[in-house]
């Protein structure tokens, strides 16, 4: 489904005049539709290309080679009221649904990831399990801080094996006379400096297991007793504009209503609310590869007559564009999900967070044989690259983040061979469906269990209507034939992961590999589906789900054709002309400054 609204009328970004034109555009419709809220941020932030605009490239470049925040378009942020995207509706923000705010985020991502962590998602992350558990003065706290323009941060849990980011945390233990008293010290917080209100997953029992910990609220405002320390900073190898530096917290007294939820709840807790961010991360950071394969499809069409690649890269950027589409498939079916159906949400998420980053990377990898020396590049046309691949790990992308999701996977395969593969109802077309109303999300509903699979599901269904396509060439039959040969893969996991103990080893990562693999084809076969149905010219055509699904098996090793003939042509098509139309290179194709 393309965006269909127009962006603000175009105001030159460098004058002031512009910046608060472009201000009152964004923040003049706090209701609006979000599509319409997703083009005036990206009318606000200008022409990415353009070397005079504060908020393009260049500027954004120059302040991350200096380690710097981008002040200026932090402001600019902060005037057109950002952080009440962060917030639920009936809180007074503009959150309704993960997949508009999503959309409305992606302009961020698109030209800055330290950008789009630094002001405000991390307030989201961060406030997630109050919006999931806290009660209603803890919830309107929390609202009043981002809604006043202040800022709210999360100090996790010590993770085993994880990055800085994970290592390290809070203690708290009950006083006497009621209260908490907390003590700790955590390295590396994204924006302790300028935070307003930590949410601490604080280890409040001495002994392991699932009831090890729990989540309290410091702030708004100075503890009744101890010391707040803000320690200095700690330069990080990507996102350099943000800010991370350490906190130390030494006998800090907090009241019994910092507690949220009850005691214990911090790894359930855990569980329900960063299911948001397992799907948000990757659904945002997709903009900055979007932006990406723009640059290297200009680097192969500057000064050819045709505006066509030469054969040599043709095959590579149309396959970079279908694993685009492919993840954003798998991505926006995860954000939909917590809003149709949240109680079974759980591993979908999980799974989404799971693949992406491999296959974002092996996209960046091939990029980076097309942008040849332009990859090297620091100015505004190619810089970003560089500045993405240092970024993406930072980001969550990395081996922590993987190793999360793995913990999410792996315990439930046995139970999911035996009992929900093959005997799942398929979810509601509406999961596949992107831009379609939904009903509004609320964090409450979240939930760490379920018994159902809903990508499996849908995968055996859609298969099963493929069925009679036939006739050397096409691409009905084509596709059919691929679907056909992920459910033969989903049978033989079935077989082997049926007889898992649920232990972690070798064998049983890599079934969750594979079987995390399987759900990407069967989001790319359901968006596709509800896609034809809606009539849409591009993403209703087999020929972008042939080409994401022949290489989505080549990962996997299953018997994958030889593409039909046409097939990279017209996906490879569709991405010249939305580049040259500055559309987006995602399920959505929405208008772009430039």
């Amino acid at each position: 489904m393309r965006d269909t609204h127009a962006p603000a009328r175009d105001i030159p970004p460098g004058t002031a005049a512009g910046t608060a034109a472009r201000v009152r555009a964004a923040a003049g419709a706090p209701r609006a539709t979000e599509p319409l809220r997703a083009a005036r941020l990206e009318a606000v932030l200008g022409d990415p290309f353009d070397p005079a605009n504060p908020h393009g490239h260049l500027a954004l470049l120059r302040a991350d080679e200096a380690r710097e925040t981008p002040e200026a378009t932090e402001a600019l942020l902060a005037e057109a009221g950002m952080a009440a995207e962060f917030v639920p509706r009936d809180l007074g923000g503009r959150l309704a649904g993960l997949e508009e705010l999503a959309r409305v985020l992606r302009p961020l991502f698109r030209r800055d990831l330290a950008l789009g962590y630094g002001f405000g998602i991390t307030s989201l992350f961060a406030a997630s399990s109050v919006w999931t558990a806290g009660d209603e003065d803890q919830r309107r706290s929390l609202a009043d801080v981002l809604l006043g323009g202040g800022r709210v941060t999360i100090v996790h849990r010590e993770v085993a094996h994880a990055n800085a980011i994970l290592r390290n945390e809070m203690g708290a233990d009950r006083r006497p006379g009621g209260g908490w008293l907390i003590g700790g010290r955590k390295d590396v917080v994204i924006n302790a400096h300028r935070a307003d209100a930590f949410v601490m997953y604080a280890r409040t029992s001495r002994e392991g297991g699932p009831r090890s910990h729990s989540v309290l609220v410091l702030g708004p405002g100075a503890p009744a007793a101890g010391e707040v320390r803000r320690l200095g900073r700690v330069e990080m190898p990507g996102m350099r504009g943000a800010h991370f530096s350490g906190l130390e917290l030494d006998g800090v007294a907090l009241p019994d209503d910092a507690l949220v939820g009850e005691v214990g709840d911090g790894v359930s807790l855990a569980l329900r609310s960063f299911q948001t961010s397992h799907c948000l991360i990757p659904g945002t950071v997709l903009a900055g590869v979007d932006s990406v394969l723009r640059s290297a499809v200009r680097a192969v069409t500057e000064n050819r007559p045709d505006g066509r690649p030469s054969r040599r890269w043709q095959k590579v950027l149309a396959g970079v564009f279908a694993d685009l589409l492919a993840c954003d498939a798998m991505a926006v079916t995860g954000l939909r999900a917590m809003s149709l159906m949240p109680e079974e949400s759980y591993l979908l998420g999980a799974a989404v967070k799971y693949t992406m980053p491999d296959l974002l990377r092996e996209d960046l990898e091939e990029l980076a044989t097309v942008l040849g020396g332009r990859g090297y590049d620091c100015g505004p046309r190619y810089g970003g690259f560089q500045k993405l691949v240092r970024d993406l790990p930072v980001a969550g992308l990395g081996h922590a983040g993987t190793a999360v999701c793995q913990a999410v996977i792996v315990p439930q395969l046995p139970a999911l061979a035996r009992s929900a593969w093959f005997r799942t109802s398929e979810p509601p077309a509406e999961l596949f469906r992107p831009g379609a109303p939904l009903p509004p999300f609320d964090h409450r509903r979240l939930a760490h269990s379920g018994t159902d699979d809903l990508l499996t599901a849908t995968l055996v269904g859609v298969t099963g209507r493929l069925e009679g396509c036939t006739g050397p060439g096409s691409l009905e039959a084509a596709l059919a034939d691929l679907a056909r040969a992920f459910v033969a893969e989903l049978r033989v996991l079935r077989a082997r992961c049926a007889a898992l103990s649920g232990a972690f080893d070798p064998q049983a990562c890599a079934l969750a590999d594979r079987y995390a693999l399987v759900l990407s084809a069967a989001a790319v076969l359901g968006v596709w589906e509800g896609q034809a149905a809606a009539g849409d010219p591009f993403l209703g055509d087999p020929a972008w789900a042939v080409l994401a699904l022949s290489r989505i098996g080549r990962r996997l090793g299953i018997p994958v054709a030889d593409l039909p003939d046409g097939v990279v042509e017209e996906v490879l098509g569709e991405a010249l002309r939305r580049c040259r139309q500055r559309r987006s290179l995602d399920l959505y194709g929405t208008q772009l400054a430039g």
